[in-house]
């Protein structure tokens, strides 16, 4: 039996709380088969292989809790497991700097921590924490338009030689520079933005990849998200949505033969639905033209708890970057960020990404 992945987790909302909270729901039903993911064993681990060791947050009322407690307060949704049938963890929540993490639409809901602590003090205590624990993977659920706290975390890895995964459209894993970074000091990162096990850009991707592939013109496409919890409140704030709108563009141009001009493509959240909670809804549609210039078109309405979409892919994603740290790889983790990622620094077609981290896994 492999030891335990121990990772802590930045961000304790409601993606982290749907992720351990669906790992708890396998080891209390050991007969059901583990749905929702993609590579049930890798290697020797499987999702029960993981070890959440800390956790790091804003929220004054997660900081200081241990972390099955943390994951039930407000502004979560997640209730998958009754609160008092989680078992307890021997992780705590400890207090991370800010800094442009908190948007203005979710400040009342988040109500940050007002402990007064300079961000090199709370750098030296995560350190402290890191160390203490061993943990050997930082996991990024920061909100969108998180740069500068993406950064912190990206550098705090670089300095602890902890492998990172960023599921966030913040770029660290796939600008050149920061993956040097990585590749200098041999830390592995899989990075950007976590792609949905069928999310929005997933089937986006995948349709536009096939009509393209099937000899279609595509001459227009659109993608329009809405979902009623704080992801969606902190994506009102336009100015945190520019690297989200790069991301998710760019991972459906990239499927494309030609390149469609800026304004036939929107990709990109949309609105704000309060009674929708961790529901997500995506409209999409493709406009395009075959044989003898007649035109097409297909409309796709897809509806998904937007948190169970997430946890699976990174349970990949957890066991992919600790299969690196076994081999003592370091830098990005190409296949790995190309099949579950939307903003890779190298993109692929989902195929041929998924038979790349096969083969990774098997050491080929």
């Amino acid at each position: 039996m492999p030891e335990k992945i121990k990772v802590a987790l930045v961000g304790l909302g409601n993606c982290f709380s749907g992720l351990i909270q669906g790992i708890e729901y396998y080891s209390k039903n050991p007969s059901q088969k583990v749905t929702g993911i993609i590579h049930e064993n890798l290697r020797d681990y499987t999702i029960h292989d993981i070890e959440f060791v800390a956790g790091f947050d804003v929220g004054a009322n997660k900081v200081g809790k241990p972390i099955n407690d943390a994951i039930y307060e407000s502004p979560n949704m997640v209730n998958w497991i009754d609160k008092n049938d989680m078992p307890k963890a021997n992780g705590n929540v400890y207090e991370s700097p800010a800094l442009d993490g908190v948007g203005i639409w979710v400040e009342n809901k988040v109500k940050p921590i007002e402990s007064g602590k300079s961000e090199s003090e709370l750098r030296e205590e995560i350190i402290k924490v890191l160390e203490e624990t061993g943990t050997e993977i930082i996991v990024s659920y920061l909100p969108v338009g998180s740069e500068k706290a993406t950064q912190f975390w990206a550098q705090v890895c670089l300095d602890t030689n902890t492998a990172f995964v960023n599921c966030m459209p913040a770029f660290i894993a796939s600008d050149k520079e920061w993956a040097q970074k990585f590749t200098d000091k041999n830390i592995p990162i899989i990075g950007d933005d976590i792609k949905g096990q069928v999310g929005a850009t997933i089937v986006h991707r995948t349709l536009a990849r096939l009509c393209d592939e099937r000899g279609t013109k595509i001459e227009k496409t659109y993608q329009i998200n809405v979902g009623g919890n704080t992801d969606f409140l902190n994506m009102k704030e336009q100015e945190r949505l520019i690297s989200k709108k790069i991301s998710k563009t760019e991972s459906v141009q990239s499927q494309l033969t030609d390149r469609l001009d800026d304004d036939n493509i929107y990709v990109g959240p949309s609105d704000f639905i309060p009674f929708l909670g961790n529901t997500k809804l995506m409209f999409m549609r493709i406009e395009g033209r075959q044989w003898a210039n007649i035109p097409y078109n297909m409309e796709v309405r897809l509806e998904v708890d937007d948190k169970a979409n997430s946890a699976g892919i990174v349970i990949d994603a957890i066991r992919l970057a600790k299969i690196a740290l076994d081999r003592g790889l370091g830098g990005p983790i190409i296949p790995a960020s190309a099949y579950l990622m939307k903003h890779p620094i190298e993109q692929m077609t989902d195929p041929v990404a998924k038979s790349k981290i096969e083969a990774f896994v098997k050491d080929e």
